[in-house]
C-alpha cells in the first residue's frame, strides 16, 4: 500500500501510469468525486492486490469465494462496490486478496439513522459496532432517541457484534457532568441504572455494552472503578460483554503534551477492552487545532502501555474535520463540521494547496471567503495510516472509528489492504 500525495500538474492519468493501475481503479478505490481537478497536497491510496480474478460468464460471488477458498465477506471487503450490486458481470475484475501484515480488531460507532447502503458497505470491515442512541438521565433512567431494532438485525447479518453505547451526552454531544457524578455517588441511582440497562439489553438483542466515561481524573478514578465493578458484575453474570470508552482529554502547555495520568488498571481488569477515543461532534467550541495528534497519541500510549496489556487497548480514529473562522474568538467565531470529501471539495473550489503538519500527521489548509480567513483541519489517508502504525508499534488490539455514518473509501482501503479484520461469533 502506497499513499501518493498529489503534486502540482499531476492528473488521474499520470498518477495511474506511475503505479501501473487503471484510472478507473484509482478513481473507484479513492471515491474521487472531482476527477478532472485534483488538489495539490491531496492524498491518494494505491493498493496493489495480491490476487485478482476476471469474472467469467456464469460466475457467482459464492462460487468465486469457494474457488479461492475465501469467504464472501472477504470479497465484500476487497470490493466494496459489490455491496451496491445484485449481480457481477463478465469481464470485470474482482480483488481476491491483499498481502496482509497482521490482524486487527475494528470497532465502529454509528447512530440508528445511518443510511442503510453506507451501513452495509461498512459492516464487512468491523468486529464491533456501538450504537449511539442511549443516554443516562436523572435517577438512573436511560432514554433512547431512535428505534434501533432494524439496525441490530442488519449488524448481526454481517458477523458484527452490536454494542449499546451508553453516555451522559445528549444526541448532539452536549456533556452532562452532574448526571455522571450523580451516578458515581448515588447507589440507588446505580442500581436503577444497571437494572434499566439489563432490561434494554435483554429486549433489544445487544451482545454487550460500551460505557463512555468523559471526566476521569486522578481525584475521581476510585468512584469510576467502584461503579464500573457493579456494572460488569451484573452484566457479565448474564453473559454480556462490557467495554469502556475513555477520553484521554489531551491538552498542550506550550509544546508539552498534557493528559490525565490516571491508573486505569482496575478498569482494564474489569472490561473486555478499553477504547481511548476523543469524540468529535457536530459542534466544536475549541480553537483551531489538528483533529488528531499522532505525537500526543504516541506519548499517551507509551504511558498506558506500561500498566495495561496492549491487546486490551483500542485507539480511536476520527473521521471528520472542522472549518474555523479566523481570527478565532471563543463563543463568537463560526465553526463548521465537514467530511473528508467536503474538505477536498472546499480546497478545490478555492484553488488552495493542502498542507501537512508533520508533528500531528494531519492535513490542513487556509482560504478566504467574503473577506474572512478560514482554516480547515481534517484527516486523510496519511493520518489514518499513522494511527495504524501506532497499533503495530505498541501491538494494540486495534482501532475504533468515530464515526461510520459517512463512508470514507480511503479509510477502509488503508486498513483492509494491510490487515486481516477479526470477526467473532455473533449470537
Amino acid at each position: 500500500m502506497v499513499i501518493h500525495v498529489v503534486q502540482q500538474g499531476e492528473t488521474i492519468q499520470s498518477i495511474a501510469n506511475i503505479y501501473g493501475i487503471t484510472e478507473a481503479d484509482l478513481i473507484r478505490d479513492n471515491g474521487l468525486e472531482n476527477t478532472y481537478s485534483l488538489v495539490e497536497g491531496q492524498s491518494l491510496v494505491i493498493a496493489i492486490p495480491e490476487v485478482v480474478y476476471t469474472v467469467e460468464e456464469g460466475d457467482s460471488l459464492t462460487g468465486i469465494a469457494e474457488a479461492f477458498n475465501v469467504s464472501t465477506m472477504q470479497l465484500l471487503m476487497n470490493n466494496p462496490f459489490l455491496s451496491d450490486r445484485e449481480y457481477i458481470y463478465p469481464g470485470e475484475t474482482i480483488v481476491i486478496s491483499y498481502n496482509k501484515k497482521g490482524n486487527i480488531t475494528l470497532h465502529g460507532n454509528t447512530t440508528p439513522n445511518i443510511d442503510e447502503s453506507v451501513l452495509r458497505k461498512t459492516l464487512p470491515y468491523l468486529t464491533y459496532l456501538s450504537i449511539v442512541n442511549y443516554t443516562a438521565t436523572t435517577e438512573g433512567e436511560i432514554i433512547s432517541y431512535s428505534d434501533d431494532t432494524q439496525i441490530i438485525e442488519i449488524i448481526k447479518l454481517y458477523g458484527v457484534i452490536p454494542l449499546l453505547l451508553l453516555t451522559t451526552f445528549t444526541v448532539t454531544g452536549k456533556a452532562n457532568i452532574s448526571i455522571e457524578f450523580d451516578l458515581l455517588l448515588n447507589q440507588d441511582f446505580q442500581n436503577s441504572y444497571i437494572q434499566n440497562l439489563l432490561n434494554i439489553l435483554r429486549t433489544k438483542g445487544y451482545q454487550g455494552v460500551n460505557i463512555s466515561f468523559q471526566y476521569i481524573d486522578v481525584s475521581n478514578i476510585q468512584y469510576y472503578n467502584s461503579f464500573f465493578a457493579l456494572i460488569t458484575e451484573s452484566l457479565n453474570s448474564e453473559g454480556y460483554m462490557v467495554f469502556v470508552t475513555i477520553d484521554p482529554n489531551f491538552s498542550n502547555i506550550g509544546e508539552e503534551v498534557s493528559f490525565e495520568r490516571v491508573d486505569y488498571t482496575i478498569l482494564d481488569r474489569l472490561s473486555q477492552s478499553i477504547i481511548f477515543m476523543n469524540y468529535q461532534w457536530a459542534t466544536n467550541v475549541n480553537p483551531p487545532a489538528p483533529i488528531i495528534s499522532i505525537n500526543y497519541l504516541d506519548e499517551f500510549l507509551n504511558y498506558v502501555n506500561s500498566f495495561i496489556p496492549p491487546d486490551k487497548i483500542i485507539i480511536g480514529i476520527p473521521t471528520i474535520g472542522y472549518d474555523w473562522e479566523l481570527p478565532f474568538l471563543p463563543g463568537l467565531s463560526n465553526n463548521n463540521v465537514m467530511s473528508y470529501d467536503g474538505a477536498i471539495n472546499l480546497a478545490s473550489t478555492y484553488g488552495v494547496t493542502i498542507e501537512f503538519d508533520e508533528l500531528s500527521q494531519t492535513p490542513f489548509f487556509t482560504y478566504t471567503r467574503e473577506n474572512t480567513q478560514h482554516i480547515v483541519w481534517f484527516i486523510d489517508a496519511r493520518s489514518i495510516n499513522a494511527v495504524l502504525d501506532l497499533v503495530v508499534k505498541y501491538n494494540l488490539q486495534g482501532s475504533g472509528i468515530w464515526n461510520i455514518n459517512t463512508y470514507n473509501p480511503q479509510l477502509w482501503l488503508v486498513v483492509n489492504s494491510q490487515f486481516n479484520i477479526i470477526k467473532l461469533k455473533v449470537d
